[in-house]
């Protein structure tokens, strides 16, 4: 395995690739369940070790209502894992460790996705394509559960995005006070269709996960508005220690999650 959520340890190259097929899975837990969503925070990626296949693996928190803030979520929270091939993806997507995620879960949404292009690295790993040959399956099924949809191909297909930072300590409050800006034109921006803050740790290692209804939709909002200009301040003034920006096609969904605005994906 080349990563399970840690940095890479003395005599190890600095920088690994990862190729293969990301599975994701939110959650929005049920208040009750709150003491063990919070305890499968704590684990973190060490429960997912064994698993077939994975290449590297993320548990994370977000903000308050799954959104860019710096006060977090009791209840939010995000799997992130790239396996070899898509059937493990799969499996993984159907096996007992999700299902007793959802089990305890008000709302929930999860996807497989192929890489198409990245750039950066997040604990010294290095995204790749998603090779061909990771996509050889019997044939892609939705993930488990009630919902589900197949994607097409094609340059009208949904796309996800995926950004990760480790934000400079002196640099965070800056960082922050551009996030609200950030988040409320999301919401406004035409052809989003989920969209979820999530963290490594409270204020310093933030991502971000979304998915847009097609390429030009996703690429509008990147380049223009609040986003845009919050984007090339963080990278003139220096914000980040380590970067990655992922665009994936997405091969299958299941399951509902907040749009911005409140409506639903799913």
């Amino acid at each position: 395995m080349t990563s399970v959520g840690a940095t890479p340890s003395a005599g190890e190259s600095a920088t690994r690739e990862v190729a293969g097929v990301l599975a994701v899975l939110l959650v929005d837990h049920l208040p009750r369940h709150r003491a063990w969503a919070w305890l499968r925070l704590a684990q973190g990626p060490s429960a997912l070790r064994d698993l077939p296949g994975l290449r590297f693996a993320k548990v994370m928190g977000s903000g308050e209502g799954g959104g860019f803030r710096i006060r977090p979520s009791a209840t939010h929270q995000g799997l992130l894992c790239v396996f070899d091939e898509l059937s493990q993806a799969q499996s993984f997507l159907a096996s007992p460790l999700t299902d007793a995620y959802r089990e305890r879960a008000r709302q929930w949404w999860s996807g497989l996705m192929a890489v198409s292009a990245a750039r950066g690295t997040w604990d010294g790993c290095a995204w790749a394509a998603t090779p061909a040959a990771a996509l050889v399956s019997p044939g892609i099924q939705a993930p488990s559960g009630s919902g589900a949809m197949l994607q097409a191909e094609g340059a009208d297909a949904p796309v996800a995005v995926l950004t990760r930072a480790s934000i400079r300590p002196h640099k965070a409050m800056s960082f922050w006070r551009r996030a609200p800006g950030t988040e409320r034109a999301l919401a406004e921006s035409p052809g989003c269709e989920l969209a979820i803050g999530l963290g490594e740790a409270p204020l310093l290692r933030q991502c971000t996960f979304s998915v847009w209804r097609d390429t030009p939709s996703m690429e509008g909002y990147a380049r223009g508005g609040a986003h845009g200009r919050a984007a090339q301040f963080a990278w003139r003034e220096g914000h980040f220690s380590e970067s990655l920006f992922v665009r994936m096609r997405v091969l299958a969904s299941a399951g509902a999650w907040p749009m911005p605005g409140g409506e639903h994906v799913g």
